[in-house]
């Protein structure tokens, strides 16, 4: 069953007190850039570092006594893997998390740190479901990282807030630019947008070579990347896009950008600059889509999701010293 705007309202009340509800910023250099209003989503300074959190939360809280028991294990690239282990650790549950082996250590440790049990594998030749079979066969309850309803309204409250807060200083959003991996985030927002904003033009943003989500809506279908295409955007690197995911983007999203690795990391000296805040490559593509030749935002509105920003130490040190 597909999620509805109500699921979003639910997950809002049960995320009430656990995650924090991140600011809307604004920086009137970036206006003047580009010529719009552009009200950036801070989910860098949310629990664990982005947005994840709320779906893994939202989704281990609805878990019967039985079901906490056994415990619950999850495969991410590292932002879902925090939020399962953070999630976890408040209702005393364990959790074993299927990890990437090229997982920036800074996701791995944090991890670990929280008290999750961390198994290797290979993202681009392992098939993560394989990965985690184990555990599930254990009677282990699997937290997928997109693909499930209460994992979407968890993450719908992004928007949920973004809106709220936006309408508390006058401002309707033309357009929201939301990241992009598995789908589960632009859904989720496209479902608050759909009901609180009708109006607005919901974009995803993928990495280039990581587009199958722009692929499969111009197909028709899900259709996989390319198991060789490589990209420093880690935290939205899938397979493909998930079946409740494609069903509710392939229906309310305005249209798919793509971004370069080097438009992210132009856009993560642009948000650190004006913004003062630290995202992630994957969790930057959004603001990088402010110049793709797709859209047009001059004079317009635009909401601008930045998902997180548990960035490698040495790639943001990289990032930042660089002028260019």
């Amino acid at each position: 069953m597909l999620p509805v705007f109500g699921d979003v309202e639910a997950a809002a009340e049960r995320l009430r007190g656990v995650t924090v509800m991140t600011p809307l910023l604004e920086s009137a250099a970036l206006n003047a850039r580009h010529d719009a209003r552009l009200l950036f989503k801070a989910e860098p300074l949310q629990v664990t570092g982005s947005f994840k959190m709320r779906g893994a939360y939202n989704r281990i809280s609805q878990l019967s006594d039985d079901e906490k028991a056994r415990g619950v294990v999850a495969f991410s690239s590292g932002n879902h893997a925090q939020g399962v282990a953070a999630a976890a650790r408040l209702f005393g549950v364990r959790a074993v998390i299927a990890m990437p082996a090229d997982t920036p250590a800074i996701k791995l440790d944090a991890v670990k740190a929280m008290g999750a049990e961390v198994i290797a594998f290979d993202r681009f030749r392992d098939d993560r479901m394989a990965v985690v079979r184990p555990q599930t066969e254990a009677g282990m309850v699997l937290v997928p990282p997109f693909d499930d309803p209460a994992i979407i309204a968890g993450q719908g409250t992004v928007g949920l807030e973004l809106l709220a807060q936006a309408r508390t200083i006058d401002a309707v959003p033309d357009i929201v630019l939301v990241p992009c991996g598995g789908g589960g985030l632009t859904a989720g927002v496209a479902l608050a947008a759909g009901a609180l904003a009708p109006e607005a033009e919901v974009w995803a943003v993928e990495p280039e070579g990581f587009d199958d989500t722009r692929r499969s809506l111009a197909a028709g279908h899900i259709v996989a990347n390319d198991p060789d295409a490589r990209s420093l955007c880690d935290a939205i690197l899938t397979p493909s896009p998930g079946a409740i995911t494609f069903a509710i983007n392939r229906v309310r999203l305005a249209g798919v950008v793509t971004v370069s690795d080097a438009d992210a990391l132009a856009a993560m000296r642009e948000i650190a600059r004006h913004l003062k805040l630290i995202t992630e490559p994957g969790g930057a593509v959004a603001c990088a889509a402010l110049a793709a030749p797709e859209l047009d935002v001059r004079g317009k509105t635009v909401a601008v999701v930045l998902s997180g920003g548990n960035v490698d130490p040495a790639l943001l040190a990289r990032t930042l010293a660089t002028n260019a």
